[in-house]
């Protein structure tokens, strides 16, 4: 490993915007109750959206406990588990006394069903993703302004078949007899669906009906707060400490910088590691852009042979996630002690705090949630080795990429940062299924810029959310090819549109752009004769791989 500091150009300041970081207690939040959702945090931030204030909370949250936050509202999360099931998570039965306006979600909507004397049954017919529903009132405060037939995004295997007494059916499915209900009195609602995920046609109006026409709450949440909240948290965690940010030059870890620079200024040094794992210019544009826009020191860690090393031979995609997670804070230990040493601070205070650009999408799949299910380990989060030496700032850790963009914007950073495409910390070694080998690396970086080129001279960039380019390495299919035959690796595509990464769904890309890039791949990366295109949404699959 080496390390080199970057070129110095002259730096852009950043347009900084006032901030209050001496707030008063707060708005009143509206509670999320987690019941292990892949989806609580999603609907926290669906809240936001709406210009409400949210905080999530476990599901064993008690009615004292909720009363004590003095919350204007409650959402119950969707979960993975059935009511009826041993060891199912409920609420507790206290909290429908308090007199709060509820709205229950998925398994949240069964949950208060069952506690309020309606039923839940396993009907043996399941709803999985789009899902035609009717509406019985449109007239309905949850469901006004809404179409009497509209598709909406489901995932449930149990139904509420009634409702409780004093509950209004307002909506079902051919599948489902109550798939939303409404008692006005007590301010109580459901949904079967998911409202929170952006492929429901009305979700969004469902939330804000419930929030501002049911419940009577006032819009008076914003980004600034998110960015006040952070900067005082990071000033209060880091005090006069230095501070290392990973910087990988996607918008996470630089908008994680900005606001970690934002709160200590030169305490920070931002550490980008070069693991042999990056895109094709991956480096160069890291290296003259973002030192360009913000002026914070960038040092350049050369680390290819030690990941390319700890990976050899493995293919199992969880094992390759921690080992690259564990390479990265070595990496960055390494990295700590070379600075100490430059500043001849060995008998100084040592540089303890690491900032990572960690999302809540990255927490919840590694098995962050109350009881979530672990999807995979990311390299940040579950990838993390026992014996970290670091404590972690993570001031992204509770929001999703779209946030993260505004708030990247509020904080001045140019759209050339914020605008960027993600691209996964562990890079193409999760996007090659197989064993990651240099060969292989610069086979999957030839057919990566190929696509990026081809996506945008079509002028697709602002339409997709990403496209992850995957080698099948272990995967080989004969060919044909200068009138020879070829046993070749095939690329598989998978352009997808979303907004959280939470949920998202493949992009209906012109035929005429995947031609291009197919030929051009297959002519001009050797070792590829076959490319191909990924239609899956997510859910079922993930919009990675590995």
């Amino acid at each position: 490993m080496s390390a080199r500091r970057s070129p110095s150009p002259q730096p852009k300041p950043l347009r900084r915007h006032p901030i209050n970081t001496h707030l008063s207690s707060g708005p009143r939040p509206v509670l999320v109750v987690d019941f292990g959702a892949q989806y609580a945090q999603l609907i926290a931030r669906r809240v936001r959206e709406a210009r409400v204030y949210s905080e999530i909370v476990p599901h064993s949250i008690t009615a004292a406990e909720v009363a004590a936050k003095n919350p204007v509202g409650i959402v119950l999360s969707g979960g993975p588990a059935s009511v009826y099931a041993e060891g199912a998570p409920s609420l507790d039965p206290a909290i429908y006394e308090l007199g709060v306006p509820m709205l229950g979600i998925c398994y949240g909507f069964q949950d208060m069903a069952r506690a309020l004397g309606g039923t839940v049954a396993h009907t043996g017919t399941s709803e999985y993703g789009a899902t035609d529903a009717t509406l019985l009132d449109t007239s309905a405060v949850l469901l006004a302004g809404q179409s009497s037939e509209q598709n909406v995004w489901m995932s449930h295997g149990d139904s509420v078949t009634e409702a409780p007494a004093g509950f209004t059916v307002l909506a079902r499915t051919d599948a489902t007899p109550v798939a939303a209900f409404a008692d006005d009195a007590r301010q109580f609602y459901g949904v079967q669906w998911h409202p929170e995920v952006k492929h429901s046609d009305f979700g969004q109006r469902v939330l804000e009906n419930f929030l501002h026409r049911a419940a009577g709450i006032a819009e008076d949440w914003n980004p600034g707060h998110v960015i006040a909240d952070q900067v005082a948290a990071i000033r209060a965690q880091v005090g006069t400490g230095k501070v290392i940010c990973g910087l990988s030059g996607g918008v996470d870890s630089a908008v994680a910088a900005a606001l970690v620079h934002e709160a200590v200024g030169d305490q920070l040094v931002c550490v980008f590691v070069d693991h042999g794992l990056l895109r094709q210019d991956e480096r160069r544009q890291v290296e003259e852009d973002y030192v360009a826009a913000t002026g914070v020191r960038l040092v350049t860690v050369d680390a290819e042979e030690q990941f390319l090393s700890a990976l050899a031979g493995v293919t199992d995609p969880e094992q390759k996630r921690k080992i690259i997670g564990r390479e990265f804070i070595r990496t960055f230990e390494q990295a700590q002690a070379a600075l100490i040493a430059e500043a001849q601070e060995a008998d100084g205070d040592p540089i303890k705090y690491l900032v990572q650009g960690t999302l809540y999408p990255d927490v919840v799949e590694s098995g962050g949630g109350s009881g979530t299910a672990t999807i995979k380990s990311h390299h940040n989060v579950g990838g993390l080795p026992d014996d970290l030496t670091f404590e972690l700032v993570e001031p992204l850790r509770t929001l999703f990429k779209d946030e993260v963009r505004a708030i990247g914007r509020e904080l001045g950073l140019p759209e050339t940062i914020v605008g960027r495409q993600p691209f996964p910390g562990p890079g193409l070694g999760i996007r090659i299924v197989g064993e990651v080998t240099a060969e292989r690396l610069d086979l999957l970086r030839a057919a990566d810029a190929i696509a990026r080129e081809e996506l945008t001279a079509a002028g697709l960039d602002g339409e997709i959310w990403q496209c992850p380019v995957v080698l099948l390495a272990d995967v080989r299919s004969v060919g044909v090819q200068g009138d020879g035959r070829t046993y070749g690796h095939p690329i598989v595509l998978r352009p997808v549109s979303s907004e959280d990464a939470m949920t998202a769904d493949w992009t209906r890309l012109p035929y005429d752009v995947l031609a291009r890039i197919s030929n051009r791949i297959t002519n001009q990366v050797p070792g590829v004769n076959r490319v191909v295109l990924d239609v899956t949404s997510k859910p079922p699959g993930t919009i990675e791989w590995e």
